[in-house]
C-alpha cells in the first residue's frame, strides 16, 4: 500500500512547491558555472552569494561563516577528520556522546584508527548529556567536542549552550550536528557559542544532497575536498547552484514561519504522545518528554517487534521508521536505544514518528487507530 500518512520527516521532507520554483531556473536557463568570469557565470555567482546571506540571516550568522556542503555527512566529517586532524599537535583527544549520529560516530571511529583517542560520553534516561561528566571528561589534550543539538531518533535536545560555556575560553572547538534542528527551533549563531554547526537542506523541506557547514569566525577550517578555489579554497567543486538556491528559500520559509510551525507541533506531538500512552498497554515514551524536537514521537512497545509493527502499519498506509536496524531478519537495538538503556524486553519493539508542517490532528488520530490494530494483531 502506499504511505497515505506520511509520519517520518526526521528521515527527509516533502520539497516545498515555492523551493522548487526557486531552484527551476538554474537547473534550466541559468546555468552558468559561478566561478566563471562572464556574465552568465557572475549572474549565478551573484545568486549564490545571495543565497549564503539569506541562509546567514535564517541563523544569525555572517555570510562569511557559511560554507556550503552536499549535506550533513560531509559537514560532520569536515570537522571532526580535518579540524581535529589540523590540532595533533596540540592534543589527539575528542569527546563525543553515544547517541551521535553515525556520521560523527563513524568518523571518530575513523580518527581513533589513526592513533586519536575518543571519548564516549554516557547519558541520561533521556538522552541528555550532563554538563559534569563532560567536565570530568577534558584533558588537556582534548582538541575538540561534537555533541549534537537534536537527536535524530528519539528528539532530544541537548544543552549545547551550556556545554559551549563549559569549554569557553579552554581553547577546545566545539561542534554541534543540528541535522534535526535547523529550521525546526531557534537558533542564533550569534548567541549559541558553538564554533562549528552542520546543517542539511532536506530536513527542512529543501532539496536533497545539499547543506552547510557553519563556522565561527577565526576559527581553523583546513581543505576538505583539494581542487579548485570554491569556498574561499576550503571546499573543491563546482558550486550546486540550484540546490543552494532551493536551501536558502526553504530555511527562509522555515525560519519565517517557525513562531506558528513549531508550538503547532508541540501541542501535536503532545496530543500524539498522551493518547498512545493512555490508549496502548504496556508502551513507554523514549527521550526528554518536554526537551524534544517539536514533532518527534519515539515509543517503546512491550514484547513487540519494531520491523513487523512497521510491516503492519504500512499496509494500514502508515510510513514511520524504527529505533532500530534490521539485519538477516533479525532486529538489532539501535545504538541510542540501547544507551539510554531502554530494557530488553521494550528495546526491540522502539518505533519514531516525526511530524511536519502538513501533519495535522486526522493524520495523528488515524496513526494511532493503526497503531492499536496492528499492535493488538501481534500481540494477539
Amino acid at each position: 500500500m502506499s504511505c497515505k500518512i506520511y509520519m517520518d520527516h526526521a528521515a527527509t521532507t516533502e520539497l516545498l512547491p515555492e523551493v522548487k520554483k526557486a531552484m527551476e531556473p538554474y537547473l534550466m536557463d541559468e546555468f552558468g558555472n559561478a566561478s566563471t568570469s562572464y556574465e552568465m557565470g557572475k549572474k549565478t555567482r551573484r545568486v549564490l552569494e545571495e543565497s549564503r546571506e539569506r541562509i546567514a540571516a535564517a541563523v544569525d550568522a555572517h555570510p562569511e561563516e557559511i560554507f556550503f556542503t552536499s549535506g550533513g555527512s560531509e559537514s560532520d566529517n569536515w570537522v571532526i577528520k580535518n579540524v581535529a586532524g589540523a590540532k595533533k599537535k596540540t592534543g589527539k583527544h575528542i569527546i563525543t556522546s553515544k547517541i551521535e549520529h553515525h556520521a560523527v560516530l563513524r568518523s571518530c571511529e575513523y580518527m581513533e584508527s589513526l592513533g586519536y583517542d575518543v571519548t564516549y560520553l554516557d547519558v541520561d534516561e533521556y538522552g541528555m548529556v550532563d554538563t559534569k561528566t563532560l567536565r570530568d571528561a577534558l584533558r588537556e589534550d582534548t582538541t575538540l567536542v561534537s555533541i549534537m543539538t537534536g537527536n535524530n531518533e528519539i528528539g532530544t535536545i541537548e544543552p549545547v549552550a551550556e556545554i559551549g560555556k563549559e569549554l569557553k575560553g579552554k581553547g577546545i572547538a566545539f561542534h554541534t550536528d543540528a541535522v534535526q534542528a535547523v529550521g525546526q527551533i531557534p537558533l542564533s549563531m550569534a548567541r549559541l557559542p558553538v564554533d562549528y554547526l552542520s546543517a542539511s537542506a532536506h530536513k527542512f523541506h529543501g532539496p536533497k544532497g545539499v547543506g552547510f557547514l557553519y563556522v565561527r569566525k577565526d576559527r581553523d577550517l583546513p581543505s576538505f575536498i583539494h581542487g579548485g578555489g570554491q569556498e574561499r579554497g576550503k571546499r573543491a567543486g563546482t558550486e550546486n547552484v540550484a540546490g543552494i538556491v532551493g536551501m536558502a528559500e526553504a530555511l527562509s520559509i522555515a525560519a519565517g514561519e517557525m513562531h506558528l510551525t513549531r508550538p503547532r507541533l508541540v501541542r501535536l506531538r503532545n496530543y500524539f504522545t498522551e493518547r498512545l500512552l493512555h490508549e496502548i498497554p504496556d508502551i513507554r515514551l523514549n527521550g526528554h518528554p518536554y526537551k524534544r524536537l517539536p514533532g518527534n514521537v519515539n515509543v517503546s512497545v512491550k514484547d513487540v517487534d519494531a520491523t513487523s509493527l512497521l510491516i503492519l502499519l504500512e499496509e494500514e498506509g502508515v510510513c514511520a521508521s524504527a529505533g532500530s536496524a534490521c539485519s538477516s531478519g533479525q532486529t538489532r537495538v539501535s545504538h541510542v536505544i540501547d544507551a539510554i538503556q531502554v530494557p530488553s524486553e521494550w528495546a526491540p519493539g522502539s518505533i519514531r514518528f516525526t511530524m511536519g508542517r502538513q501533519t495535522g490532528k486526522a493524520e495523528v488520530d488515524a496513526t494511532i487507530n493503526a497503531m492499536k490494530k496492528c499492535v493488538q494483531i501481534l500481540r494477539g
